[in-house]
């Protein structure tokens, strides 16, 4: 080569390889929007089933809809102030070539912005189980179409899109810890915190109706999360997605083995539900984590998780807020632990080269990770309770409190989960459903003291 004369570095060019990974990687997380209805709805009592299916199923359709007009072009058009984005080319998905790739990368826009609108669509559906038993479908559906323009699609350009001042801070978030779990806990909180708690909260027994049915959802949850993390690489060349996938399946596993520890020692038994909710635990710790630490380190996040989680489902009793399904104690929490755990492991080797306390990187990174934890908490927790506010004073955010106590699932979608019609016959066998088993756990899958 002549001296004084360099080559420019080679323009991307499409990846078969990788356009093809990330559009399986959309289908996977498409799935756990279902998985998630699964796992909720088992978690709810029988009259409130299809409610909580029809919760998560309904953001399909709305948030869909949302992210083509307008959507995208908010998360990951050209910065505005560091607090949003916009593009006229991404309006209506309108003003993109078919091979157009996203900029650095080798997959196309399409393909960029189908698998964003997974994540947009599973992060308002994660809110409404802490809203079970109690909302009007009209008022959730209303309100999810505002919560994500509102909050979400901001969110989402803090975080990840070029600009977003957490983005330029260097808060660390691989696949939604912020995004997704932080802002889905704390917009649950908000929300509950307005429209109050369900008619005998603490008072009558609130037990799951179907665990296989939480199980269920917990493995497609499961199945389904390996795209959302290691499909978040945007690509599949350089090892860092392949240490995700790794990461993903061992903080899991320690996050349900340490659950369910805590569970055997403070209340006697290793349940079920205990399992599934440990798993959920670590999947949302290693979301924003696992991009930048080893597997050892995965381990130490997911058993954090696993036991801070277990542990923070039962402050809804001691501080009074209905929080039916515990998205504050496992997703808030949960994503409180895993980002903030970036401080401490993020070893400088796999993602970036920013590191944590433990690998002499000293407090930077965590105060980084504090920062963008902080504020995403605050807002989406007072944007949310503002809108579920200004819902209740117009249209009404709650059902009558006969309805709650009748069932909501007959009053909201004339059906019900279960035709027990045909049970039993004229030859005498009684039609009567089998008593319930005796108390011993509710939806958080411990006994607690009220």
């Amino acid at each position: 080569m002549p001296t004084g004369i360099t080559l420019a570095a080679a323009a991307p060019t499409l990846s078969a390889a990788n356009t093809g990974f990330m559009l399986i990687c959309s289908a996977l997380v498409m799935i756990m929007t279902p998985g998630l209805a699964f796992f909720y709805g088992g978690m709810v009592r029988v009259k409130s089933v299809l409610n909580m299916l029809m919760m998560s199923f309904i953001s399909l359709g709305i948030v869909t809809i949302l992210w083509v007009l307008y959507g995208f072009s908010m998360a990951f058009g050209t910065d505005k102030g560091g607090i949003v984005g916009w593009d006229n080319d991404f309006v209506g998905l309108s003003g993109l070539g078919i091979v157009e790739l996203w900029d650095g990368y080798t997959i196309p826009v399409y393909v960029f912005a189908v698998f964003q609108l997974m994540f947009a669509i599973i992060t308002p559906a994660l809110i409404s189980g802490a809203l079970a038993d109690r909302v009007k479908f009209s008022a959730w559906a209303l309100f999810l179409a505002l919560w994500v323009t509102v909050v979400y699609f901001p969110i989402a350009h803090w975080v990840w899109g070029a600009g977003g001042w957490a983005f330029d801070l260097g808060v660390i978030d691989f696949a939604g810890g912020t995004a997704v779990h932080i802002n889905a806990g704390a917009a649950a909180l908000g929300v509950i915190l307005v429209i109050g708690k369900r008619v005998g909260f603490k008072k009558d027994p609130m037990r799951p109706h179907n665990l296989p049915l939480v199980m269920l959802g917990a493995a497609l949850l499961w199945f389904g999360w390996f795209g959302f993390n290691a499909g978040s690489w945007l690509g599949n060349d350089d090892g860092v997605g392949a240490v995700m996938f790794v990461n993903t399946q061992v903080a899991t596993a320690a996050a349900m083995l340490a659950w369910l520890a805590y569970e055997k020692i403070r209340h006697g038994a290793f349940t079920t539900l205990g399992a599934a909710s440990g798993a959920v635990a670590g999947l949302v710790a290693i979301t924003p984590s696992g991009g930048s630490c080893s597997p050892l380190g995965a381990i130490a996040i997911g058993a954090v998780a696993g036991v801070l989680c277990a542990m923070a489902v039962g402050l809804k009793y001691r501080f009074g807020y209905d929080d039916s399904l515990d998205v504050v104690g496992v997703h808030l929490v949960g994503g409180v632990v895993g980002s903030l755990l970036v401080g401490l492991f993020a070893t400088g080797g796999v993602q970036s080269t920013a590191q944590g306390l433990f690998y002499g990187g000293g407090l930077d990174q965590l105060g980084k990770q504090a920062a963008g934890v902080g504020a995403t908490l605050a807002y989406s927790l007072v944007a949310s309770a503002i809108l579920a506010f200004l819902i209740d004073k117009t249209i009404g955010m709650r059902v009558s409190e006969d309805v709650e106590v009748a069932g909501i699932d007959q009053a909201e979608h004339a059906e019900t989960g279960y035709d027990y019609s045909g049970v039993g016959s004229s030859a005498g066998v009684s039609t009567a459903l089998p008593a319930p088993a005796p108390a011993a756990q509710d939806a958080t899958s411990k006994k607690v003291d009220a």
